[in-house]
């Protein structure tokens, strides 16, 4: 199905729900499902107001103007999400993907040597041949490492991702007094230190406890990123 009525649409869209018409693009399948990713030309015409129209909007990523990851993408459906890297080829300008309490998913503006750096999240490991290690990623990325490394790393932890040269820079472990974001449901965008753990015989529904200040907000397991240790290592807030 190419397009998608408003009134189904995620709620954050940035779109109006009885104004427009009925349909609105549905984003193509890729790295991030509907429910948690925005298709590229509603980023281009209704976040960044570059365009005024979808017309508009679809000939700025045809040319080869934006930028998702490092890679040019053309498809004006591609479905834009968590902690992507968003650069705009002819002014320069780089996004991150970030959660937001506002606007549930929001672009921050950020330097340029960040362009590179990205954070993704342990979803899982597989053994491959070789002795070696498979890590799979929010984002649908795979990464194989050596056996030893991939030990180490453990599923929830955070990697941070050198996406040109396909390497780890570091890797942020999901451990009580590191720091973490919430990237999913109500406390989106809330961040604070790891504070406490109760394990659930599902792993991903285990509640967890953050702290900020004198603040505090519980949430699941599965709903929380590993951002940095004491702070997160790349910026992540305005």
């Amino acid at each position: 199905m190419v397009h998608l009525r408003r009134s189904l649409a995620p709620y954050w869209w940035p779109i109006p729900r009885k104004e427009g018409g009925v349909w609105v693009i549905r984003p193509s399948p890729g790295p991030h499902s509907l429910a948690y990713s925005l298709p590229l030309a509603l980023v281009i015409r209704d976040v960044l107001k570059y365009a005024k129209t979808m017309r508009e909007a679809r000939y700025i990523i045809s040319r080869g103007y934006v930028k998702i990851d490092g890679v040019v993408r053309r498809d004006y459906k591609f479905p834009v999400g968590l902690m992507d890297v968003i650069e705009i080829v002819p002014t320069g300008e780089v996004y991150r993907v970030v959660p937001d309490k506002d606007r549930y998913y929001a672009l921050l503006p950020i330097p340029t040597q960040e362009a590179s750096l990205k954070l993704l999240r342990v979803e899982g490991k597989t053994s491959v041949k070789g002795g070696r290690l498979q890590l799979h990623f929010h984002d649908g990325r795979n990464l194989i490492v050596p056996q030893d490394v991939g030990r180490q790393i453990k599923t929830f932890d955070t990697i941070l991702y050198d996406i040109p040269n396909k390497t780890i820079k570091t890797h942020i472990p999901l451990k009580l007094g590191n720091s973490v974001v919430v990237t999913h449901g109500s406390n989106v965008g809330f961040s604070g230190q790891l504070y406490e753990v109760v394990w659930t015989l599902k792993r991903r529904q285990s509640v967890v406890a953050i702290k900020r200040g004198d603040e505090e907000r519980r949430t699941i397991l599965n709903y929380v990123m590993a951002v940095g240790i004491e702070a997160p290592v790349i910026k992540i807030t305005p």
